[in-house]
């Protein structure tokens, strides 16, 4: 099996925790995946950033990513995303700069806006200056990783100069560039068939992570409006650049992972988004459909479990997963979505056939098709 045939494998941790559970015991087992993923052969670890939600409780991905990267031996880290609209596009360069030296570059970067109305509040952020906010903060830490003191760039919301106190002979005014160069992979998150921001980032040259919960079909759009905004800006469209992520359960038999995944924190967390996107979101559950004449009742958790959710013995989640490929076409990475381990031997046992059965399949299996198929854009 070349690299040219190999499925990247990523791990993201939102995190979706037991808010019952004890914080310090949440982040040992997130921290125990991180390892556990690094010995399976896993590529990248993934994880979010929220500031004010007892489930999602991870306020600060660099700082947990760190401790990731002493406890690891060869997968690469990324926030995802960098919840830009918080914080000041200098403390951003700074900090993820530094975490790329600190890690030997293995770091990757997700670049977003954040969703938890309560962090956009706490931090002044206001839903509709949301795109030009993340749009500007991406601006400026590039200008930042790329440029040369000294410094004078304006902008809407912020505003960086570094030109009146300069003392290079004492190494006053330096700012850190990456350790790779020019920058870390940058990627972007994606919910929608065709949002402007996705657009941006294949002009860009960007790479992108498709959200778990979206259907198929849904998948396929996205990657037709990132081919067709990437040809427009004169380049051409690598599927090595796609990351689709996925929440899969793997067990010994099919009916037991089907059973399980329906009762487990993998339905739990699928239900508590439905709940959350019908509690807070403009469009309600709009966003999660399969096309626009879904209605929002059917927009359930049988539904997921039925057409978007991957639960099987290994050779039913190979199998769905080739389809899935059939469906959409190549995809560069397979990002598996993190659940609370309330049952942490049936997680860890997910993991391990999945590594050690379901993936050598499919890479057997895309290996032999990969002259057959073809994806065009």
């Amino acid at each position: 099996m070349t690299n040219a045939h190999r499925l990247r494998l990523g791990m993201f941790v939102m995190p979706i925790h037991d808010p019952a559970k004890p914080l310090a015991q949440c982040l040992d087992e997130d921290l125990e995946l991180a390892v556990r993923c690094d010995e399976l052969g896993f590529d990248d670890f993934w994880v979010g950033e929220h500031h004010s939600s007892s489930v999602e409780n991870i306020v600060m991905p660099e700082i947990f990513l760190a401790k990731v990267l002493g406890l690891t031996k060869r997968i690469r880290v990324g926030p995802a995303p960098v919840c830009l609209q918080y914080h000041h596009p200098v403390h951003v360069a700074g900090r993820l700069a530094f975490l790329d030296h600190l890690s030997h570059g293995r770091l990757n970067v997700c670049f977003g806006p954040g969703a938890i109305p309560t962090d956009m509040e706490i931090f002044g952020a206001h839903p509709k200056d949301t795109a030009a906010r993340v749009s500007e903060a991406i601006d400026m830490i590039l200008k930042l990783w790329q440029g040369e003191v000294p410094i004078d760039i304006a902008g809407q919301f912020w505003n960086v100069r570094m030109k009146d106190h300069l003392h290079p002979q004492f190494g006053v005014g330096h700012l850190h560039k990456p350790f790779q160069q020019p920058h870390p992979p940058i990627y972007v998150p994606s919910i929608s068939r065709s949002s402007v921001g996705l657009q941006k980032a294949a002009e860009r040259g960007f790479r992108f992570i498709s959200h778990h919960m979206l259907h198929a079909d849904t998948l396929a759009e996205q990657w037709q409006t990132y081919a067709r905004a990437a040809t427009a800006a004169g380049r051409i469209a690598d599927p090595s650049d796609w990351a689709v992520s996925r929440n899969v359960f793997v067990a010994d038999s099919t009916d037991e992972a089907r059973r399980i995944a329906r009762t487990n924190s993998l339905g739990s967390c699928l239900q508590y988004i439905l709940d959350l996107t019908r509690a807070t979101a403009p469009s309600g559950v709009a966003m999660w459909k399969r096309d626009a004449s879904q209605s929002d009742s059917d927009c359930n958790l049988d539904y997921f479990l039925n057409e978007v959710v991957i639960a099987g013995d290994p050779e039913h989640v190979t199998s769905k997963l080739f389809q899935l490929r059939e469906r959409i076409g190549p995809f560069g990475s397979l990002v598996l979505v993190a659940h609370d381990w309330d049952d942490r031997q049936r997680w860890l046992r997910s993991l391990e056939l999945f590594a050690t059965e379901v993936v050598p399949r499919f890479n057997a299996a895309i290996g032999t098709a990969s002259s057959t198929l073809k994806w065009t854009s």
